[in-house]
């Protein structure tokens, strides 16, 4: 409470403080909150929604005694916000650059996005940025975390994806109380995931399914090949955008090699017969191909140092916080060396 009070102070003075709604908006998430066990209890809830919290209330529990992430009050309440995302992420970077515009706050530090709780003015802000010629992506976003700074609950958002990805997802949040850097948002995006396809794996082993880890693992395989495809582009418009060709076919390379990357990314779906709307929605341009590989970037890494500490836990969290403590170059480096270990390790070694 005192903490959402100090940032409406510090707004006040400020026209159109971009605070000022942040501070709005995580109250909103915070007063609706509701205890789990309660909502179950409704009688007004309905079946679906109780089995699906049921499912949660476990898997909360499985992240605290299995997979050794916080012990707290995250992700133990329920909060409906009666609309379809959380927040809105805006993305941007410059015409010719898949550098990300950075945005830096009291907390988070910089990251390669800025959130906000409302889609219009999302959206204004992805003007303005289009006007002064950065490209830029909007996305919805059903889950956030606040870095156990406050008691994150479960959101409706959350509801429109499958039970695995439910809890992937779970893990995924949690996973960022346990390793953040300020300032490199693909260190700790790509740590949670690695921490996120563990926990799955873990739980759905617990659970005898077989069948939807072989479904979670193709879905994995065919993100990460989908990744691959990401990945040559960028290097192909890296290579495109330091040459010295004039403006004009700077931009007419650009836009082929981007044209060429979405009848890949096309191809490959029809293929694995997978949805695939997500990848295709939106036009392709660097803030796209940025948010596409945010979280990911750095998974390789994450996994082969998970191998060298033999699939122990906490082993793998100390190691992350001791590349956490180190300079960004430095970590970099650590990164890319632990990548090196393990270069042919398949999706199911990786996560098992």
């Amino acid at each position: 409470m005192s903490r959402y009070f100090l940032l409406l102070l510090l707004c006040v003075p400020l026209t159109g403080c971009y605070y000022m709604q942040a501070a709005s908006g995580q109250w909103e998430v915070m007063r609706k909150r509701e205890p789990i066990v309660e909502v179950i209890e409704d009688p007004d809830t309905s079946p679906d929604l109780v089995a699906r919290l049921r499912l949660l209330n476990e898997a909360r529990d499985f992240s605290v005694e299995v997979l050794g992430l916080p012990d707290n009050k995250s992700y133990r309440t329920y909060a409906d916000l009666e609309r379809d995302y959380v927040v809105w992420n805006v993305f941007a970077a410059p015409e010719f650059s898949l550098t990300p515009k950075q945005w830096c706050f009291p907390v988070a530090g910089c990251v390669s996005y800025r959130g906000y709780f409302s889609k219009d003015d999302a959206t204004g802000e992805s003007k303005r940025l289009s006007d002064d010629g950065f490209d830029v992506a909007v996305g919805g976003v059903a889950a956030y975390s606040t870095l156990g700074n406050f008691n994150d609950p479960i959101l409706n958002t959350m509801m429109r994806w499958d039970d695995t990805d439910l809890v992937a997802v779970l893990f995924h949040e949690l996973a960022h109380q346990v390793v953040y850097v300020k300032d490199d948002s693909a260190f700790n995006e790509s740590f949670a995931t690695a921490v996120e396809e563990i926990g799955v794996k873990r739980w759905l082993e617990s659970r005898g399914e077989e069948k939807r880890m072989a479904n979670y693992i193709a879905g994995r395989e065919l993100q990460q090949s989908l990744l691959q495809l990401v990945a040559v582009a960028r290097a192909d418009l890296d290579t495109v955008y330091a040459s010295d060709v004039e403006v004009l076919q700077k931009r007419k390379l650009k836009r082929e090699r981007l044209k060429t990357l979405s009848e890949e990314v096309a191809a490959e779906l029809q293929q694995s017969g997978r949805d695939g709307s997500g990848w295709l929605s939106g036009e392709l341009n660097n803030a796209r191909l940025i948010s596409m590989t945010l979280y990911e970037g750095r998974l390789p890494s994450f996994r082969a140092l998970y191998l060298k500490c033999e699939k122990n836990l906490q082993c793998f969290y100390t190691e992350a916080n001791k590349l956490a403590e180190m300079d960004f170059d430095r970590r970099e480096a650590a990164l890319s060396a632990s990548d090196l270990r393990h270069p042919d390790i398949r999706t199911q070694d990786r996560i098992r």
